[in-house]
This record gives structure tokens, sequence and C-alpha cells, in this order.
């Protein structure tokens, strides 16, 4: 009996430590933001910066625990990295980041209570709020990683391991101007018991442009701009890119690329180590 109640116990505090753990971490992260948002910039301001996100790097191991992913380095740092709110790449998703040289591969991993409150934390630029259609979202693949916007051209029909439960990939293109090009960048994001895993590659697969989107693109910015409209020709042109895009997503599977893309959106995901 007393073994079963011992048991019994482990059961009820476990969650509640890890709970706990995670609330300390965003507890750390939210003071220091304060702290760093109202500093001085100078040089012992920016030795107490990388301090305080050695510090938040050693919290998110012990949250994450050891974690291998093949072709990256076994160590991983925050992936939050500018505790200044303002500055270009502030609030990206709380979790420890791996990169290859170059950025060409990279991963983040993070627990699903840290991921839920950072949707919460993202929810006024638009950033859906259950988890499902976070990852749906171009919205979600922009405000993860790096400083760059992010345009969602398709899914593509991954096989999700016995061990996840949920196990999404896009394909889209990144980048600081015009995002209407033939995608290249494949990420993945997959969750397995209280751990999410995220690995994008860019220039991951090539494809190319599909004529009859390129129709409707020349069709809709072709289209008179809404002269009450002080963002008229953003609106046009967002306007054109979502149309774009929705029509790549439903020609793709008919292209002669797509099974490529498939097949390595597959294999990044065996990257992860989901067992």
């Amino acid at each position: 009996m007393r073994s079963l109640a011992l048991l019994c116990l482990l059961v009820v505090a476990t969650p509640a430590h890890a709970a706990s753990s995670d609330q300390h971490y965003l507890d750390l992260r939210d003071r220091y933001i304060a702290k760093f948002s109202k500093a001085p910039e100078n040089d012992e301001t920016y030795k107490q910066h990388d301090a305080a996100l050695a510090e938040m790097t050693g919290l998110l191991r012990s949250l994450v625990g050891p974690i291998t992913i093949k072709g990256l380095p076994t160590e991983g740092k925050s992936n939050v990295d500018t505790l200044y709110k303002g500055d270009s790449g502030f609030g990206h998703l709380d979790g420890l980041g791996f990169a290859s040289e170059g950025d060409k591969l990279q991963a983040v991993v993070t627990t699903t209570a840290l991921l839920k409150h950072w949707l919460g934390e993202q929810r006024e630029v638009g950033m859906p709020q259950e988890i499902g259609a976070a990852f749906k979202s171009d919205r979600f693949y922009y405000q993860a990683i790096q400083d760059s916007a992010f345009a969602k051209y398709a899914e593509l029909p991954i096989t999700k391991p016995a061990v996840a439960s949920v196990a999404v990939a896009v394909l889209g293109v990144r980048g600081n101007g015009d995002l209407k090009g033939p995608p290249h960048e494949i990420d993945v994001v997959a969750i397995q018991g209280d751990k999410v895993f995220f690995v994008a590659v860019s220039d991951a697969v090539k494809t190319a442009e599909i004529p009859t989107c390129e129709r409707v693109w020349k069709q809709m910015v072709a289209k008179p701009v809404n002269k009450k409209d002080p963002r008229g020709d953003m609106t046009r042109e967002d306007q054109a890119m979502d149309a774009y895009t929705a029509c790549f997503a439903k020609e793709a599977p008919g292209q002669s690329w797509y099974a490529t893309a498939v097949k390595k959106a597959q294999s990044q995901l065996d990257l992860l180590p989901l067992h």
C-alpha cells in the first residue's frame, strides 16, 4: 500500500513540477525583458544580456532534456536571441534552438506548455490560438524563428509516426522582400508527449512556377486599387498573394516535383528523435 501511495504521489507531482518549471522559466524571461528593454545599451549591458541568455539556455535544457537531431550540434541554445523589446527578432518561440553552419538546417525543441503560452503572446499579430490551426498558418513559421517573413504555399502530406500526436509539413518561401516565387523551404512540426519539435530546411527542394497560378496572379494585380483604402496598393498585393498561394496549394499535387517535396519533408521528420 505504501508503494502504491508513493506511485500515485509521483504521478500527480510530475506534471505539477513540469508546469512550475515552465513558469519559472517564463518568470525569469519576463524579468529580463523588463530589465533590458529599459537599460542603456553599452558593453556592460551587452555582457549582462549574454549572461541572461545563457541562464535561460540552462533552464531550457533542463526542461527539454538531452536532444539529438541528426545533422545538428548536440548542444542547443536559447531560440530567444534578444531580450530587448522592439528589437528585430524579438519574440521568437521559447525553446532550445539548433542550427547548422549557415542556418540551412534549423530546429527548435520546446514544451507544449511553453508553446501554448507563446501562442497567447502572439495573439495580437493574428496567431491562431489552437495548436493545430497555428501549425497550418504561415504566421507560425514567420514568428517562430529567424527575422524574415514566411509565405506558406502548400501543406505536404507526411506520414505521422505512431508515437507523435501531431505532424505537419509545409512548403514555402522565406525572405525580407518579395515572397512570390518557386517555394523551396520545407518546415516540419511534430509533437510527442509534452515535447514540440520544429525543423526548417532552406533550399530543401527545387520547384517551379505553375502557369495556372501565374494567370491568377496577373488577374489579381490588374484589378483597380480601392482609392478609399489608405493601403490600397498593399491590400491589392496581399489579396493577389493569397489567391496565388491558394492556387499553388491546389495545383501542387499534380506537379512533377511534388513527390520529391513530400519525400524530402518525410526525411526531415525522420531527423527528429521521435521514438
